[in-house]
C-alpha cells in the first residue's frame, strides 16, 4: 500500500508542478482519495489471493471433472467465453478424445486451448460445426443468456454444456454476488448479476428446443463449512440435448 500511496503522491507533485494559471475548472488529486483507492485495491488484492488459494484450484479441477463425466464420446467441444482455457484444457487431459478450441471477447497473451476472438452474442461458426458447446460460469456475464443459447444451439449438433447458478434460496442472490465479486471484479470481467432462477432456465430451454439430460446440483465446488452457503444448490451443471423447440 505505501508504493500504491507514493506513486499517487508523485502523480500529484507532477500535477501540481505542470499546472499554469489561467486554467478554467482545473482539479487536483485528492491525498485522501489516493490513499482510499490504495486500500481498496490492496483489500481487493488480498481477497483475490486468498480466493485463488482456497478455491480457484478445486473449482478449475472439479468443473473439469464434472464435465469430463458428461461430455460425449469424441466431441469436438467449442467453449465459449472460455478465458484462458485452462478449465478446457484439464478437460481434455482427463479425456483425450475430445477436441477443445474456445472463443472470448478479450483477448489473452497466453492461452492453454486454440482461442479465437468474438463480439459476445454471434458464434463465429456454420450450423452444426461441433458437436457440444461448453458455457463454464459465462451466461450471467451477459444481459440476456437466451441470445448466446440460441447460438449454441444452431452451431452444435448434439447439445450444451453448462455451468451456471441458480438463484432459488434463502438470499441466494446475495450470495451469488458475493462470490461473482471476489471471483471476477479485479479481471474487470462484466458483471450485471444477472442470475436466474432453475424456473428460468428450464422454460428458455424448453422455449429455445434444449432439454435436460443430465442436471446436478451438489458439485463440491467449495471446502467445508463454505460449501454450505457458497455451494447450497446455488450451481447446476447441465447436459442439454437438443430438441423441437416448444411451439406456442
Amino acid at each position: 500500500m505505501n508504493l500504491l500511496y507514493r506513486g499517487c503522491r508523485q502523480r500529484l507533485r507532477g500535477a501540481l508542478q505542470t499546472t499554469r494559471p489561467g486554467i478554467k475548472n482545473y482539479r487536483t488529486p485528492d491525498p485522501a482519495g489516493c490513499r482510499l483507492q490504495a486500500r481498496i485495491h490492496l483489500f481487493v488484492s488480498a481477497i483475490g489471493v486468498l480466493h485463488d488459494k482456497l478455491v480457484f484450484n478445486r473449482r478449475v479441477e472439479t468443473l473439469a471433472g464434472w464435465f469430463a463425466q458428461l461430455a460425449p464420446q469424441g466431441a469436438r467441444i467449442l467453449d465459449v467465453g472460455c478465458g484462458d482455457g485452462l478449465i478446457s484444457s484439464i478437460l481434455q487431459s482427463k479425456r483425450p478424445d475430445l477436441s477443445v478450441m474456445g472463443i472470448d471477447v478479450l483477448p489473452r497473451t497466453r492461452t492453454h486451448i486454440p482461442v479465437e476472438i468474438f463480439d459476445g452474442f454471434h458464434i463465429p461458426f456454420d450450423e452444426e460445426s461441433f458437436d457440444v458447446v461448453l458455457f463454464s460460469d459465462v451466461l450471467h456475464h451477459t444481459q440476456d443468456p437466451a441470445v448466446l443459447l440460441r447460438e449454441a444451439r444452431r452451431v452444435a449438433t448434439r447439445g450444451v454444456l453448462l455451468k451456471d447458478h441458480n438463484r432459488d434460496g434463502l438470499a441466494a442472490g446475495a450470495r451469488l454476488r458475493v462470490m461473482d465479486w471476489v471471483g471476477n471484479a479485479r479481471f474487470g470481467v462484466a458483471l450485471p448479476y444477472n442470475y436466474w432462477t432453475e424456473r428460468q432456465w428450464r422454460a428458455t430451454w424448453q422455449e429455445i428446443g434444449l432439454r435436460p439430460d443430465r442436471l446436478i446440483t451438489n458439485l463440491g465446488l467449495y471446502p467445508r463449512p463454505a460449501n454450505w452457503i457458497f455451494g447450497a444448490k446455488l450451481h447446476f451443471v447441465a447436459l442439454l440435448k437438443k430438441c423441437d423447440p416448444l411451439r406456442s
